[in-house]
């Protein structure tokens, strides 16, 4: 299978052994979609499903440095967050 979608890029080569062969045949057949098409869809299919493993903040490359700096101890606790961050919101939007 080869995949030469940007002329810059170097060309993919995969060799399939004959029943993986058939198995694409088929599924490009159903799905009336070329080899790359197909390829390219299923990489980020199964990329967003290990994304999905992830939570936010490690999807969004952690926490930010200074996020916690000053932050109290307490903010595991929901309350105390809820409280924290209406403080924030008043002292910012008066």
């Amino acid at each position: 299978m080869t995949s030469n979608t940007n002329k810059s890029r170097p060309m993919l080569s995969v060799r399939l052994d004959e029943q993986t062969e058939q198995q694409l045949s088929d599924i490009l057949a159903h799905e009336k979609t070329d080899k790359s098409e197909l390829i390219r869809r299923l990489i980020a299919e199964r990329w967003l499903t290990l994304q999905a493993g992830k939570t936010l903040v490690e999807r969004r490359g952690g926490h930010p440095q200074h996020l916690l700096q000053d932050a109290p101890a307490d903010l595991s606790e929901r309350q105390n967050r809820k409280a924290a961050l209406s403080e924030y919101l008043k002292k910012r939007h008066p």
